[in-house]
């Protein structure tokens, strides 16, 4: 009985202690927030958020939502914490009318002088703004005098009028945080749908009806403290769709007896995308492929050829302004005169092109990997920020994306490969896999002589196929100094006459010339040098030490091939050579080889691996720990010359 007694008093005093908390209540500001010298989380954290809170409300009189943020952080090492030295704010408005507002903002920065709190206020002019696309401003604010062991704090509200959808809120962030809340409120009369993703559960939580504004409200109050920073992992597509995270997206209304239903199926949104003005209006209409196509395109019988052809030719006169979105941003007809659109733009208009020519074809939604992963248990067309193309032929389904002047059929950029697409038939809506099955290539091929004064030189090529390809063009064409001054930054030879160019089949190689003092040891008789010469690869890429926790992405198959010539001077012979190796998983998903080849005057190394898929679940990670074990050790053998 006593046991019993003790734990029902044990509950009751932790329910009392979860009803008593206080939430939207920052503690008062004390000199020894600035006398803390490291993290009681992670003592290691170079900054810790001391509070946060992450307040959204309906209101009631307006009837927008106010966006209330505030956080005070705690600055150990502010060379390492540059992200939270700045303050950005990003407002919406849609060009019709409706836009966010930022309605107040305060920020201090708090420093220790002579054992007193010394304030430094966030003036007007450290603020400046910068139009991030065409619905998006960026107002930004600089915070001054920061130092180690300085504290910044910072409040500010945004009214908006977009209340259907409220922004997601990360639970987990990239430093510790010792307390964290999240607060939703709404009228009872509009009914919200809480997403919940991630691991970690609230300390504090109080969903409830109360008396709050004047009027009944639905509230949400999570709370959360001594939270770890989130950690991440390599070869993660987007590690913000692992954090904790928080979303609030409007189900229903109910105002004067009126029940209006916000939430719909796949199908709903297919209905309604359909009779969109910027949408299926746009490619409904054939004529554009009739008015634009040459004739040899539109007469060529074979539907893939044709399909291609028509790809190449919105590729080649059209080109994409950088701005996502599968709306069309100024339509087809604008596009016709400016040459330039958007993502909408041009592959609505390639969808317009297909079926003008009697091509089954099909608008397919995407997320980008940047945007985040969809949600599939709760359709919302406001999850999808891109579009491609998908052309049914001969039973076959093909994607196909105009936005890259590299792109081509089931090659497409890295943004779009992000696992589920909305596949947007005339009579359907399908929710469908988007994976990437086409092999990438990189060859990274060397040519040496070893020259009489002890140096090597040579002629060195990298060649990228598939994405790669696409990935290594676009990089060129934004920077080429940038672009060619990677080679001399990544590798310790001095590189001369870089020449990087597109292929006929679409490759993207790039040429140079190289020379070297440092590659040989002379011991003795002795020369003694790595055979892979500058590309040999002593790390270890899979190195994680805890258990791995989320999926191992690619992006797509690779196949990275290396290989080296050497050849050999006169009066040398071969001494010692690297032994070659070869391993493959029992699924033949990965695999490497090392392999070794001589005559009397060269040296031939090629070292090779191969990933079959362009994810794997992480189950997999010993596999390619074990194997990347084995390309370090490979890649760090040693051969010898010895003289004659």
């Amino acid at each position: 009985m006593k046991k019993i007694l003790i734990t029902f008093c044990c509950v009751s005093a932790a329910f009392l202690y979860s009803q008593k908390h206080e939430f939207l209540k920052m503690p008062k500001f004390t000199i020894e927030d600035l006398k803390k010298t490291k993290s009681q989380i992670d003592e290691k954290a170079p900054a810790e958020i001391l509070y946060r809170s992450v307040h959204y409300r309906i209101d009631d009189t307006s009837g927008d939502l106010l966006k209330n943020i505030a956080y005070r952080i705690k600055v150990y090492d502010k060379d390492k914490v540059e992200d939270w030295m700045n303050l950005e704010i990003s407002l919406y408005d849609n060009n019709s009318g409706s836009r966010e507002a930022l309605r107040s903002m305060k920020a201090v920065v708090y420093n220790l002088e002579n054992d007193k709190i010394a304030e430094t206020k966030v003036d007007k002019s450290s603020k400046f703004k910068s139009k991030e696309n065409k619905y998006s401003t960026v107002n930004k604010f600089a915070f001054p005098n920061i130092k180690n062991g300085s504290v910044i704090e910072y409040k500010y509200e945004v009214s908006s009028p977009f209340v259907y959808q409220v922004p997601m809120a990360y639970i987990e962030l990239d430093i510790p945080s010792e307390y964290t809340e999240y607060v939703f409120e709404s009228p009872v009369e509009m009914s919200y749908h809480i997403d919940f993703t991630g691991s970690l559960t609230p300390k504090h939580r109080k969903v409830e009806e109360a008396q709050l504004y004047g009027r009944t409200t639905k509230t949400y109050r999570f709370a959360y403290e001594d939270l770890k920073a989130f950690k991440s992992e390599k070869f993660v597509k987007n590690e913000d769709n692992y954090r904790t995270k928080i979303r609030a997206e409007l189900h229903s209304t109910f105002f004067n007896n009126n029940l209006k239903m916000y939430t719909s199926t796949w199908e709903d949104i297919r209905k309604k995308l359909w009779d969109d003005e910027d949408f299926g209006n746009q490619y409904k209409k054939d004529r554009v492929a009739k008015e634009l196509l040459p004739a040899e395109i539109m007469n060529e019988k074979d539907e893939m050829k044709r399909a291609n052809s028509i790809h190449s030719f919105v590729k080649s006169n059209y080109t994409w302004n950088e701005n996502n979105g599968f709306y069309a941003e100024n339509g087809l007809k604008n596009l016709m005169k400016t040459k330039t659109g958007n993502c909408g733009d041009l592959n609505l208009m390639l969808l317009s092109m297909l079926r003008g020519s009697g091509i089954k074809a099909y608008p397919v939604l995407i997320s980008t990997i940047k945007n985040g992963s969809v949600n599939v248990t709760f359709p919302n067309v406001g999850n999808f920020n891109y579009m491609v193309v998908c052309a049914e032929i001969s039973g076959k389904s093909y994607l196909f994306d105009a936005t890259s002047k590299q792109a081509s059929e089931g090659i497409l950029p890295s943004r779009v490969w992000n696992n589920t697409g909305l596949l947007l038939k005339d009579d359907k809506a399908d929710v469908i896999s988007i994976n990437n099955i086409k092999m990438s290539y990189n060859y990274l091929t060397t040519k040496a002589k070893i020259n009489e004064n002890g140096s090597i030189s040579g002629v060195y090529e990298d060649k990228d196929v598939g994405l790669f390809a696409m990935n290594a063009k676009e990089n060129y064409d934004e920077n080429q100094e940038k672009y060619k001054k990677q080679y001399k930054e990544n590798f310790s030879v001095d590189f001369t006459d870089i020449q990087s160019n597109i292929l006929e089949n679409g490759d993207f190689e790039s040429k140079m010339s190289f020379t070297s003092e440092n590659l040989i040891d002379n011991v003795g008789k002795k020369k003694i040098f790595n055979p892979l010469l500058f590309l040999h690869s002593a790390a270890n890429d899979f190195d994680q030490t805890e258990e791995r926790k989320y999926v191992i992405d690619f992006i797509s198959p690779i196949s990275k091939i290396k290989t080296v010539e050497i050849e050999i001077p006169e009066g040398y012979e071969i001494g010692d050579l690297p032994k070659s190796k070869k391993i493959v998983t029992e699924d033949k998903e990965i695999s490497y080889s090392y392999i070794v080849e001589k005559t009397d005057k060269k040296v031939k190394v090629t070292s090779q691996y191969k990933i079959a898929s362009a994810d794997y679940p992480k189950e997999y990670y010993p596999a390619f720990k074990q194997i990347w074990k084995v390309i370090s050790d490979s890649e760090s053998q040693v051969m010898s010359l010895i003289k004659k």
